[in-house]
């Protein structure tokens, strides 16, 4: 029986797929990689540590990837965090989640920082028990790292007892790797069949799908029978 719910937030929670996509790109720009928006958007659901080396040689890397990534953090929260906008509907959901027993947790590739501004941004501060940022683990997504920490952070939450909620395969990747199901968000901008085939179990178009059809999801349906 699910005990608990693990959100991703980037592209799950919140539309900041694409901005984080621009910032990468005019980050390592400024080190002299041309990449395509595209291409750095396909990246996005990865922490730093897992993004940049698809695009910045391995001797560059070493030497300026703490800078890369700093630089980019900055900007990020001068340039592009002011535009960053919550999918509509997360608070209710959440809200109906938590009105069913369920715990919730966040579990992100983002800094403790952006993610404590996206908590506020979408109002939902206060009904979170637990999150997990990129500063708490060594690797981020696709590596199970965050989704694992989050769990340890509930308690007595083993992954079989848990379900996650992404936008990304690497989300999927992830929650695959330790045994916890996932359910998977058109809202970061995969594709249903990209999202399946990494794993999801079940895919909505957002959060406010997922309100609309709460009690008909896999959420409901297993706390009924927890009940």
């Amino acid at each position: 029986m699910y005990k608990a719910v693990v959100f991703d937030i980037d592209g799950t929670l919140i539309d900041s797929v694409d901005l984080h996509a621009m910032a990468w790109q005019e980050a390592l720009r400024n080190w002299g990689y041309e990449i395509t928006f595209e291409d750095v958007r396909r990246q996005v659901g990865k922490g730093g540590d897992q993004l940049m080396p698809v695009f910045v040689p391995a001797n560059d890397l070493e030497r300026h990837g703490e800078e890369i990534s700093e630089y980019r953090s900055q900007l990020f929260k001068r340039k592009y965090l002011p535009m960053v906008k919550p999918f509509s509907a997360v608070p209710e959901l959440l809200r109906r989640i938590s009105d069913e027993g369920l715990k919730i947790a966040l579990a992100s590739s983002a800094k403790g920082d952006e993610l404590d501004a996206y908590k506020k941004l979408a109002g939902v501060a206060d009904l979170v028990q637990d999150e997990t940022s990129k500063d708490d683990v060594h690797r981020s997504k696709p590596f199970p790292d965050v989704f694992s920490a989050a769990l340890e952070k509930l308690g007595d939450v083993d992954p079989e007892d848990a379900v996650a909620v992404g936008d990304t395969p690497y989300d999927a990747e992830a929650a695959g790797k330790l045994g916890l199901p996932i359910i998977g968000m058109l809202s970061g901008g995969w594709t249903e069949d990209e999202l399946r085939k990494a794993g999801c179990f079940a895919v909505y178009r957002g959060p406010a799908d997922l309100l609309g059809h709460f009690e008909e999801s896999p959420l409901a349906v297993r706390a009924r029978k927890a009940a």
